[in-house]
């Protein structure tokens, strides 16, 4: 298409507030433009203050007006830009390139940590169809892709779910004309689910993981086995959200590695108010003399400073496994034992679902429904005692 036939219509520039620019962090401003048909977003490397908003304003002006004119030289403009080419024709986008831009555009508007998770996911969509036009991707394409790729029917679905939302906004765009992924659904035939995920700690190895610790370590793990908290919750937890009159604690952050920041909590259930059991506010009060009481509860005992996310608490989970001699597991089986425990010693499942923070009773039945009945040597005898009259 010509640039010089664009209507008014067609060459805008809007932003979140309508003006098509906007900050984007604490030292780049977004600009926000159509070019070629295409959604372009570009960052300028300037500190958003208000006079370099009005500096970047103007820019976009000039750059409405070059567009409208046909003189707009979007390298010359832009030279590092890795976005979208403007020299290319719609039909001759390559995927790699969209899925970029995609990614680009999601960002200011999604956590740290799914950034970090759609960045991982696009490196392998680009090794898979990133040299193919978007507009020669077509569900044979994909369904061969999906057929040869060693991977779980599940996995193949989380890697195809940004694709699908990528296609969806080049459909958005009339870059495509319909989405390839649109009904498109891959399955192949899988062996029984084998409880690979689900491998909780026994007692025995507990013991010996707090014999092989001490001081922040013990009461750092000792905290996750007996509250079942996420490890980017555990992180976040600063001692105004620990109730010790009515033992409860308020969660309502989250630290990934991926967040410079605290962020929300995981899900919208994950915000909630549990109960402290005896052991995790053992733990917290043999803390207390660890950190400072108005900010962060769990420390990093090689340098005294928050911890950082999961990657660092890793390194020294595994060298306490080791000391102790247990076999290998990820931090995160803490939460399954927490939660196995609790239904073998015959807690109620909403009572647990709420404590864990999923989002219905559902989920927590379906992840520990072999552990949810006949596990308590006494199960089944209260039932009896209250309807013994009938025999």
């Amino acid at each position: 298409m010509d640039d010089r036939t664009l209507t008014a219509e067609q060459v805008y520039i809007v932003g979140r507030d309508g003006t098509g620019v906007r900050k984007a962090s604490a030292t780049s401003i977004q600009i926000e433009f159509q070019y070629n048909g295409v959604s372009c977003r570009e960052r300028i490397k300037l500190p958003p203050t208000p006079t370099n908003l009005k500096h970047v304003t103007r820019l976009k002006e000039k750059i409405e007006y070059e567009i409208t004119s046909g003189t707009f030289n979007y390298a010359e403009v832009f030279p590092n830009s890795k976005h979208l080419p403007t020299n290319q024709a719609p039909t001759d986008i390559l995927v790699g390139t969209w899925l970029d831009l995609w990614l680009d555009n999601r960002e200011p508007y999604i956590k740290s940590s799914t950034y970090n998770g759609y960045r991982k996911i696009i490196i392998q969509l680009r090794n898979a169809f990133g040299d193919k036009k978007l507009c020669e991707l077509n569900d044979v394409v994909i369904n061969n892709w999906c057929k040869n790729k060693k991977a779980s029917n599940l996995t193949i679905k989380h890697i195809l779910s940004p694709l699908r939302s990528a296609l969806d906004y080049a459909v958005k765009e009339k870059i495509l004309q319909v989405n390839p992924l649109t009904g498109f659904n891959f399955k192949r035939i899988e062996p029984p689910a084998q409880d690979k995920e689900l491998d909780p700690f026994t007692i025995e190895e507990e013991s010996a993981i707090y014999s092989a610790c001490s001081g922040h370590a013990l009461n750092l793990f000792q905290f996750f086995f007996w509250t079942g908290m996420r490890t980017s919750e555990v992180v976040a937890l600063i001692w105004s959200d620990v109730d010790f009159t009515n033992n409860t604690i308020r969660i309502v952050r989250a630290k990934t590695q991926a967040a410079k920041n605290t962020e929300t909590t995981k899900t919208v259930s994950g915000t909630r108010t549990i109960k402290l059991l005896e052991p995790a506010r053992q733990a917290l009060l043999n803390q207390k003399s660890l950190s400072d009481s108005k900010g962060e509860i769990f420390l990093n005992p090689y340098n005294n400073l928050p911890w950082g996310g999961d990657m660092d608490i890793r390194r020294l989970w595994i060298k306490i496994l080791i000391d102790g001699q247990v076999r290998y597991r990820r931090p995160y089986q803490t939460r399954h034992t927490f939660a196995s425990r609790m239904l073998s010693a015959g807690e109620s499942l909403r009572w647990l679902s709420h404590h864990l923070g999923h989002s219905s009773v559902t989920i927590t039945e379906r992840v520990y429904a072999k552990y949810i009945t006949g596990s308590h040597p006494d199960a089944g005898n209260l039932g009896v005692e209250l309807f013994k009259s009938v025999y």
